[in-house]
């Protein structure tokens, strides 16, 4: 009535129609589509018009056309939409499982690598439960917000057998390196398709190798690192050992020449030989108190210690080393008691009061002081030597380090400050320097005023 066309036309629009809905939509709406076309087809262009004539062949034939043609569109459009669905759904698993291999590379290899891996698999997949079992560990490991109950022993021997178990909530497979099953793969909550299945089974293993080589490196480095240490510390001792054994051997030779004028002669040589043994027993007491520490063998003995009382104990026991720089102690009074472990913290005061005294010019005085901040009480020492170059500064603490324009004027092993450093650390406290050139040098250590627990 509005537009003049003939039934042919009519009928390809809603042929069009209906492809439209069979395209779009699924099977029953293009039916339902079919049916509605045929019946405005019939009613509205089939003589006799604006009636209903079933029994007309025609209609038969058009309601025909109608239905094929919508189920062959649905067909179609629902294999395309599959189709489509599947490769999104491929295209997604591609994605997590390049997130979940860029996520390996980034463990931390100080925590359990393991139980790092069941965490990222749960979290990269958002599956509900996760269970890694490791077949050289013997452990299980879990992640995701849930539990993987019940399944502990499937687990096992999958990762004994390498057969694959699926049920309708969980599927466990193994994880191979090679063709030797590593361990198991447990997963609850998410469906994967058998490829990306095995992609995550091989990443882990991958994951898991890494961390074993990681393990084999780092046993290896801190071997290597052990010969090496040896061999610096035999030859630094020997390299110390060297002067005063010199030194007492020329003292004693000489005594036992006989040559020598008078008692005041042999009490000069003794007295040579009797500093050079103290240096050599240092010596052997840094690199023992050095080995102690860095094992961690040293218990703390601790007590209640005043440390203006440990410091005049131990310039007393120094006398002979710092007569020559009178030491300046600033302590005041009524400052509070440390918990320390008071043999510790006083080679810690020799050690320093000791660098004080072997690059300071000679003649000036070595300032130690004490005072509170906040919830500790930090001593200072403070010498009038050459200073510390910016070069050396972040490197004195370290073991055996000796600044460079001094390595060959002064002697030294490069353990004092090393040892003090580590019994300060294991007191809870913190040690730093501060230094110029040309100016000297300040070095400070701080001790808790409460201890929470022993650190070693």
């Amino acid at each position: 009535m509005l537009i003049p066309v003939n039934a042919t036309t009519a009928g390809f629009a809603y042929l069009v129609g209906v492809l439209v809905i069979g395209a779009n939509w699924g099977l029953t709406e293009s039916i339902a589509g079919s049916i509605f076309a045929v019946l405005c087809f019939n009613y509205y262009f089939l003589p006799p018009i604006l009636n209903f004539t079933i029994a007309d062949p025609q209609n038969w034939v058009a309601l025909f056309a109608f239905l094929v043609t919508s189920i062959t569109a649905s067909r179609l459009s629902s294999h395309a939409r599959n189709r489509a669905r599947e490769a999104q759904e491929r295209q997604e698993e591609m994605e997590r499982l390049y997130a979940f291999s860029r996520s390996i590379l980034l463990t931390d290899p100080e925590r359990s690598v393991s139980k790092q891996l069941a965490a990222l698999v749960a979290q990269t997949f958002n599956a509900r439960a996760v269970a890694l079992f490791d077949r050289s560990a013997g452990e299980i490991y879990r992640g995701g917000p849930e539990d993987f109950p019940g399944l502990d022993e499937q687990l096992r021997i999958t990762a004994l057998t390498g057969a694959q178990l699926e049920s309708d909530t969980s599927i466990i497979t193994a994880i191979r390196l090679g063709s030797e099953p590593i361990g198991s793969l447990g997963l609850t909550g998410v469906k994967l398709a058998d490829s990306a299945l095995q992609g995550v089974a091989n990443l882990v293993a991958i994951g898991l190798e890494k961390a074993r080589a990681q393990e084999a490196a780092t046993r290896a480095e801190a071997a290597r690192e052990g010969d090496e240490l040896r061999s610096v510390l035999l030859d630094a001792i020997a390299h110390e050992f060297k002067t005063p054994l010199t030194t007492i051997k020329a003292s004693t030779t000489a005594l036992l020449s006989g040559r020598l004028d008078g008692a005041e002669q042999q009490r000069g040589y003794l007295t040579l030989v009797d500093e050079e043994t103290d240096r050599l027993n240092a010596l052997v007491s840094d690199a023992i108190q050095m080995a102690r520490l860095e094992n961690g063998r040293v218990q703390l003995q601790l007590e209640q210690i005043d440390l203006a009382e440990a410091t005049r104990r131990v310039l007393d026991q120094m006398r002979p080393l710092c007569e020559d720089h009178p030491a300046e102690c600033a302590f005041p009074a009524g400052l509070p008691k440390v918990p320390a472990d008071p043999a510790l913290v006083e080679l810690t005061l020799r050690q320093l009061i000791t660098n004080a005294a072997k690059f300071s010019r000679p003649h000036t005085p070595i300032g130690i002081s004490g005072a509170v901040e906040h919830d500790r009480i930090v001593v200072s020492v403070r010498d009038q030597g050459p200073g510390i170059g910016e070069v050396d500064l972040p490197h004195i603490f370290d073991r055996f380090y000796r600044g460079r324009h001094i390595k060959h004027h002064v002697p030294g092993a490069g353990l004092g400050l090393f040892i003090a450093r580590e019994i300060v650390r294991a007191h809870g406290g913190e040690i730093w320097a501060e230094s110029t050139l040309g100016t000297g040098s300040v070095f400070h250590f701080s001790l808790p005023l409460a201890q929470e627990k022993d650190a070693r």
